[in-house]
């Protein structure tokens, strides 16, 4: 109680508190600070090299090379001598051709390799990675609602503790205003000892709630930090109050409607249906011819940098596969399979996609109807309180129902402010299975 109540004094004193944050502070914050945010960024870098790197399928492959070779071999030297330009009559005399001294062979080369005709496999794989890129971006997007959600979640788990810590005040309050109300009554001679200790009993489980409420807030503040990216003991002054969210006008086949075109979920699945159907077309294309060209640049030394020559070298070949042990076969199997898979998974996700919007729907509007109910309530509760502590001091109500009373607008009260927690939760909740929840959603108001 000690350590809660002088963080609150703390954060109220002028030029001491914390930066106010609102709800929406706390979601760019989250935004800015959360790992899990950093990770989906990083993973949209991945998917965007991956682009580069297959479109470099289309364009020539350029290498240069440098090696050194001297040996005595016939064949060896005969040919160096040939690449080198330096062959001489005497090259043609058996002693020197059969048992050649050693020779040197520095060799410079320039090759250049170029794909002319390949089947579509090039872009069937620029068309995998930009499919890929659009999956990892909708998944971004997921974490980005995720976290939104998580923060509106952990704020107003925050929120709603310390105003449940003011309500076990105010009850405390009350109670050992009941004992002092119960020590005078007893000094007249109204009352026994009986009353008074039946309050102190209540008065200890008042006590034993705020107790419980102190160590809810400090574990939501904590989670509060979590989910911003933060050290887990930062103090925040928190200012977005725990009152009732304007209902939503939308109609539930409308919420029904977005989530299946809005959803990360969703669109995930039409992507990865297009990208099975892409493998599949890669997979048949394998069966095809691939024509390219190859060109090469030569130079041999005999010394690195002189007596030598230099040749060049322009080809064309034609590669078919003809037979590679079925395995471009059963390829072709597993692309037509993982393709009626996704079309299976994307059918069964929309039916689960709003069942998730139905039971968020259902939620929300319970949760408002309990508002309803529970503000009565406390107006109920709160009237019964004074009218039972005025009886009580006359003699006209028993100790009971002075408890109970006090009971009911502890409960009242609370339901209360869980009502409301709940609805702003269930609206949040509703705008994330319709896959519309942004950092400037209206339900962070």
């Amino acid at each position: 109680m000690r350590k809660t109540l002088l963080m609150l004094v703390w954060w109220s004193l002028p030029g001491v508190a914390e930066d106010p944050m609102s709800l929406k502070d706390a979601v760019h914050l989250a935004l800015d600070k959360n790992k899990s945010m950093e990770a989906s960024l990083a993973a949209q870098r991945v998917a965007e090299s991956r682009i580069a790197e297959a479109r470099g399928g289309s364009l020539p492959k350029i290498n240069y090379s440098e090696s050194w070779s001297r040996s005595d071999n016939p064949v060896f030297v005969f040919s160096s001598l040939l690449t080198q330009h330096q062959f001489e009559e005497q090259n043609f005399q058996l002693g020197p051709l059969n048992r050649p001294d050693f020779l040197n062979n520095f060799q410079s080369q320039v090759t250049a390799d170029q794909t002319l005709y390949d089947a579509g496999q090039t872009r069937h794989a620029i068309r995998s990675a930009e499919l890929t890129k659009d999956v990892t971006s909708e998944q971004g997007r997921r974490t980005q609602m995720e976290v939104i959600e998580s923060v509106i979640r952990s704020y107003y788990d925050a929120v709603l503790s310390m105003e449940q810590l003011n309500v076990t005040g105010q009850a405390m309050h009350s109670a050992e205003a009941d004992v002092e109300r119960a020590q005078a009554i007893r000094s007249v001679g109204m009352s026994t000892d009986v009353d008074v200790l039946s309050i102190k009993v209540h008065l200890a489980g008042v006590r034993e709630q705020q107790i419980r409420r102190e160590a809810d807030l400090d574990v939501a503040s904590a989670a509060l930090n979590d989910a911003l990216g933060l050290p887990l003991d930062t103090p925040h002054s928190l200012t977005t109050a725990l009152t009732p969210l304007k209902m939503p006008e939308g109609l539930l086949a409308e919420y029904e409607r977005n989530a299946l075109n809005q959803r990360p979920e969703a669109r995930q699945l039409k992507l990865r249906t297009s990208l099975a159907e892409n493998q599949a077309a890669t997979a048949q294309s394998s069966l095809l011819p691939q024509v390219g060209v190859h060109a090469a640049f030569e130079a041999d030394r005999q010394r690195f940098y002189d007596r030598g020559g230099a040749n060049w070298l322009v080809s064309i070949g034609l590669r078919w596969n003809l037979f590679n042990g079925f395995s471009d076969r059963a390829r072709i199997e597993e692309s037509k399979s993982a393709l009626r898979q996704s079309q299976a998974e994307q059918e069964r996700a929309g039916s689960a996609i709003r069942l998730q919007v139905r039971r968020a729907y259902a939620d929300l509007r319970a949760a408002a109807q309990r508002i309803d109910v529970a503000k009565a309530s406390v107006a109920e509760a709160k009237e019964s309180l004074r009218i039972t502590q005025n009886r009580y001091e006359t003699g006209l109500s028993n100790v009971t129902d002075l408890l109970r009373t006090e009971t009911a607008v502890l409960e009242a009260r609370t339901r209360h402010l869980a009502a409301i927690h709940d609805q702003r939760i269930a609206a949040a909740m509703l705008e994330l299975a319709a896959g519309t929840l942004k950092a400037d959603s209206e339900v962070l108001n």
